[in-house]
C-alpha cells in the first residue's frame, strides 16, 4: 500500500470517527402510536413523596396510552441499574427515571441510550459534566433544587430575629436535590452574618434516620436554635427528636424544611414548623405531556421546569386538603 492509499485510509477511518461520534451522540426517536411500552424506574418508596409520586405515574398510565413497567430499586442504586437493565431487555419504548444518585446512575441512562429507548429524567439529574440533556437523554422534568434551598434561606433571614445557629439535615449523599439545596442554601445565608452553621449531616431523606442524626446533632450542639432539613420527612424526625429531647420546636427551635407534605403542613399550622417550599411528586401528566411533545417531534428544552409554591402559617390550611 502506498502513502496516498495510506494517507486516503486514515482520513476515511478519521471521517468514519466523526461520523460515528456524530451518531452516538444523536437521541433515540420515538414513535407516534396509541399506546407505548413505559419503564418508570422509582428510586425507593420509603415516604409519602416517592409514594405519591409513583401514584401519579399509576393514574396517568391508563389516560396516556401507557402499559406501564415499574420497579423499586429500594434505596439503592446498584438496584436501580439493574431495574433499568432489565426493562432494556423487556423492550420498553421509552425510560422515566428517578435517578438516585448523580454518578452511579450515568451507566443506566447510556445503556438505554444505546439501546435506542429515550429517556426522561424525573425529579433528580446525574452529573452534568458527564450526561448531558438533549444527546445522552431527552430532558430534565423537575423543580430547581438551587431555587429550593435558596428561598427557605431567604426566609429564614427576613423571619428570624437575632443570631441563628443551625444544623442542616441532608438529603441523599450524592444526589442532585441534597447538593443542590444545600448549596442554595448555604450561599444565601452566608451573606447574613447573624447566621451559622454548626454542623451538616445527611438523614438520607428518612424519617427514622432524620431522627436519628437530629438525637446525636443535639447532644454535640445544644445550643441549635434552627433546623434546616432538605426535606420534610427528615424535618418531622427532627421535630420528633426535639420533643423528646425537651426543646420546643417553632418556639426555641425554628424548623424550616422543602417539599410540601400534608404532615409538614400540619406542623406550620401546629405552630412546630415556620416554612416548606414546594417539591410537587405529581409528575405523570407533565412526563405524558412531554413525552408526546418529543414523540411528535417538537423541541424539548433540556430543563422542563417545574414551578413550586411556598407555604407558611398564611397558606397552610388553605391547602392542606389537596397535600399528600
Amino acid at each position: 500500500m502506498n502513502r496516498r492509499t495510506l494517507m486516503g485510509a486514515a482520513a476515511m477511518v478519521a471521517a468514519l470517527s466523526v461520523t460515528g461520534l456524530a451518531l452516538a451522540q444523536d437521541l433515540p426517536p420515538l414513535e407516534q402510536k396509541d399506546s407505548y411500552k413505559v419503564g418508570f424506574a422509582q428510586t425507593e418508596s420509603n415516604n409519602p413523596w416517592r409514594i405519591a409520586q409513583t401514584k401519579s405515574f399509576e393514574d396517568t398510565a391508563a389516560t396516556c396510552g401507557w402499559d406501564l413497567v415499574m420497579t423499586d430499586a429500594g434505596g439503592s442504586a446498584a438496584k436501580q441499574v439493574a431495574d433499568v437493565e432489565s426493562m432494556i431487555a423487556q423492550g420498553i419504548d421509552v425510560l422515566f427515571l428517578p435517578p438516585r444518585e448523580e454518578s452511579p446512575l450515568i451507566p443506566a441512562v447510556m445503556r438505554a441510550k444505546a439501546a435506542g429507548i429515550p429517556v426522561f429524567l424525573v425529579d433528580r439529574s446525574v452529573d452534568p459534566a458527564v450526561a448531558e440533556a438533549g444527546r445522552d437523554y431527552v430532558t430534565f422534568l423537575g423543580s430547581d433544587f438551587i431555587d429550593q434551598g435558596r428561598r427557605v434561606a431567604e426566609w429564614v433571614i427576613a423571619n428570624h430575629d437575632g443570631e441563628g445557629r443551625i444544623i442542616q439535615l441532608e438529603g441523599t449523599t450524592g444526589s442532585s436535590p441534597a447538593n443542590d439545596r444545600k448549596k442554595g442554601f448555604d450561599d444565601a445565608i452566608a451573606a447574613d452574618s447573624r447566621f451559622t452553621i454548626l454542623e451538616s449531616r445527611s438523614g438520607d431523606f428518612a424519617r427514622d434516620e432524620g431522627r436519628r442524626v437530629m438525637e446525636t446533632l443535639l447532644q454535640a450542639h445544644p445550643d441549635v436554635n434552627i433546623v434546616y432539613a432538605h426535606n420534610d420527612e427528615m424535618a418531622i424526625g427532627a421535630i420528633q427528636a426535639l420533643e423528646a429531647a425537651g426543646r420546643v420546636p417553632g418556639q426555641d427551635v425554628l424548623v424550616v424544611s422543602i417539599d410540601g407534605t400534608r404532615d409538614a403542613l400540619q406542623a406550620i399550622i401546629d405552630g412546630k414548623m415556620g416554612v416548606t417550599v414546594e417539591s410537587s411528586p405529581f409528575f405523570g401528566p407533565l412526563a405524558c405531556e412531554t413525552m408526546k411533545k418529543y414523540a411528535a417531534g417538537e423541541t424539548i428544552e433540556p430543563w422542563v421546569q417545574v414551578e413550586d409554591r411556598i407555604f407558611t402559617q398564611e397558606n397552610a390550611a388553605e391547602n392542606l386538603e389537596g397535600a399528600y
